[in-house]
């Protein structure tokens, strides 16, 4: 797992994570990766793997509310991102597709490159390099969403089990 490091920068917008320019030609998973964060981070795209996570500073996803940045980082397998807090309109699009968000100032605080980084959302623990921070844990309705793949996924799931 790796961690990509924005701490340092608070209001990384909907643009920066996911350029406006490609709003309207790029829909599918296949055409957002190539342009994640490709004005904030040009190695992102090429180099993030399944299960990395990214720490950022205050109000990360501020501006528009475009799915594109949230599909983007949730199919190239982003496990969660941490940061000092969430633009309201990202965190909602977050939990649509099932992509984790965590508000940790303190862990984004302690981290500096290299550090060692374990992660347990079921647990509600980030630790960095030994020292251990603590999150709300998610509700349950949180965690299924992001199990199933989203919240059209959660909710055909549950409608099918109703019907059964």
């Amino acid at each position: 797992m790796k961690v990509w490091f924005y701490g340092d920068l608070d209001g990384i917008n909907t643009d920066m994570l996911f350029p406006g320019k490609y709003t309207y030609t790029c829909s599918t998973a296949e055409e957002i990766l190539p342009h994640l964060l490709e004005d904030l981070d040009s190695q992102f795209a090429s180099n993030v793997q399944s299960g990395d996570l990214i720490f950022a500073g205050s109000n990360f996803g501020c501006g528009s509310s475009r799915e594109q940045p949230v599909l983007g980082l949730k199919a190239v397998g982003v496990e969660a991102v941490v940061a000092k807090s969430f633009a309201r309109i990202f965190y909602r699009a977050a939990v649509n597709q099932g992509l984790i968000l965590i508000e940790c100032p303190k862990a984004v605080e302690a981290y500096k490159d290299g550090s060692r980084v374990e992660f347990d959302p079921n647990s509600g623990t980030i630790s960095v390099d030994g020292s251990v921070f603590t999150f709300p844990t998610l509700p349950p309705e949180i965690i299924a969403i992001r199990d199933a793949g989203g919240l059209l996924a959660y909710t055909d799931a549950v409608l099918k089990r109703k019907k059964d």
